[in-house]
């Protein structure tokens, strides 16, 4: 058994978000990553897709998830299958927050761009 308790050094924070990494296998998980996500009121993150399914469970606020052209608004206490390998766009319309869940293994891709990245919150 684990216990992680969030630290500064597992934040990543972006002009878009922040993310701060909890179970991944650099702390100690085999298979998952989970990660929470805070967006500020009227922040907007990059089109992009994972090779991995996700599951975001909005704590806090609303978000306004498009993926592959399909928007809904997801508030506080409802959870979002987002499928892999499509693309997806969160936009917070207000202040919000998600845990997020995923195999450790996703990969980002930009369209338009070549080549993948890793998502260093879920190393």
């Amino acid at each position: 058994m684990h216990v992680i308790t969030p630290s500064p050094e597992n934040v990543t924070a972006s002009p878009n978000a922040t993310m701060t990494a909890l179970a991944t296998p650099s702390r100690g998980s085999a298979e998952l990553s989970t990660w929470t996500v805070a967006m500020e009121a009227g922040s907007t993150g990059p089109e992009h897709a994972i090779s991995r399914e996700q599951v975001w469970t909005v704590t806090a606020g609303t978000l306004e998830i498009t993926c592959a052209g399909r928007t809904e608004k997801i508030s506080a206490g409802r959870t979002v299958i987002l499928p892999p390998d499509l693309v997806r766009q969160a936009h917070a319309p207000q202040a919000a927050q998600a845990h997020v869940a995923m195999r450790c293994d996703g990969l980002a891709s930009v369209p338009g761009a070549e080549g993948t990245r890793v998502l260093p919150w879920a190393r």
